[in-house]
């Protein structure tokens, strides 16, 4: 532990919306430190925006040293973890007092800013040159993507296709009719219960067959499929036996992984049953940093703050100006849900969490 009139060191592995705003929420009242194989967050509701406006990424994409002014920034993976130690793929050893864990899920994005607003451009590249566009995938990242170009492309055809029974499974069956006939009265095709053969995909295919045995023809496609967590570098730690089944860490009511006093778990990676949305795994930092504030001054683990399920709440962008919520007892499409959502995607909002101006981003020099 930190010696007396020392700050606590509190490790964070992982920079999306839940390891950043933590981070935010505790330099000053800890020696922090952030380790992310990125040199910024990325708002990641913002990234099917950003693929039809490529500029819209300049106030998503946020270099971590733009909200971090008193705390350290490892730019790097973390590999292994001991009883007091990160370990990181660079080599570097860094110790901890307190570990929060934030890694969601596993993404490939590029470590540069600069790189990913480029890989925006590229894609929005491809939807520019291409008449007709396939879409695989039907939770929110495929209904997202094809409501965007919907609505900015209206004359390029769209086909989406999902091996499941109805789209937005994680949502009521009639936020999921709603969001078909919208589509539909959009002129995207959706196909239902079938698929294409992943492996069989590449950047020079034109025709596409599908499970159902149906040809698609499609000048250009983007997967848009569920990613899996990144917790697979955890196999070998102290937290092996912290895992489910699914690879979620299991988290006690604090959002202390279970076993350990001193370890916590935040965002997509843990077992809460609940939807993952940003706003979950905003509350869950805010929690964690109340808690690791209360720990450092030496109060007692009886007076942590626990955490509770919120209702069941989903809220889908139907392009600019529209979109569809479900809420206890009530679902809604149209312009109200996306006067809610759809117009700035709260990017406005989640930069002024993190102290920074709604609209504008540093410049590189």
């Amino acid at each position: 532990m930190a010696a007396a009139g020392e700050k606590a060191r509190v490790v964070v592995v992982g920079g999306g919306p839940a390891g950043s705003l933590f981070a935010k929420t505790m330099q000053g009242h800890a020696d922090v430190v952030l380790v992310d194989p990125k040199e910024y967050l990325e708002i990641p509701w913002a990234e099917l925006r950003n693929m039809v406006e490529p500029s819209f990424a300049e106030r998503s994409l946020i270099y971590h040293k733009d909200y971090l002014n008193d705390a350290t920034i490892v730019t790097s993976s973390a590999v292994n973890i001991t009883e007091d130690t990160v370990l990181t793929a660079d080599g570097q050893s860094l110790p901890y007092d307190y570990l929060v864990i934030a890694t969601g899920h596993a993404l490939t994005s590029p470590a540069s800013r600069a790189e990913r607003l480029k890989e925006f451009q590229r894609d929005n590249g491809k939807i520019e040159s291409s008449e007709s566009m396939l879409i695989i995938g039907g939770g929110p990242t495929g209904v997202e993507l094809a409501a965007e170009i919907a609505v900015d492309y209206p004359g390029k055809k769209v086909t989406l296709i999902h091996r499941g029974p109805r789209l937005l499974e994680f949502i009521g069956e009639k936020a999921s009719k709603k969001c078909l006939d919208w589509l539909t009265s959009k002129k995207v095709d959706v196909l239902l219960q079938q698929s294409v053969d992943l492996g069989s995909l590449s950047d020079t295919e034109k025709v596409y067959k599908t499970s159902g045995g149906e040809t698609v023809t499609a000048d250009c496609h983007f997967v848009c499929i569920g990613k899996p967590l990144s917790s697979s570098w955890l196999h070998d730690t102290i937290l092996k036996e912290s895992l489910d089944s699914k690879g979620r860490i299991m988290v006690e009511n604090d959002l202390r992984v279970k076993g350990y006093n001193n370890i916590f778990a935040i965002g997509d990676i843990t077992d809460i049953p609940e939807i993952k949305h940003g706003y979950n795994a905003h509350k869950h930092a805010l929690l964690v940093a109340k808690n690791l504030k209360l720990l450092i001054k030496g109060l007692p683990n009886s007076k942590l703050a626990t955490y509770s399920i919120g209702y069941l709440l989903a809220l889908v962008s139907l392009g600019r100006k529209e979109g569809l919520t479900q809420i206890p007892l009530l679902t809604l499409s149209g312009c109200l849900p996306g006067k809610i959502k759809s117009g700035d995607l709260f990017i406005g909002k989640t930069r002024k969490e993190m102290g920074l101006n709604g609209w504008l981003q540093s410049v590189e020099v």
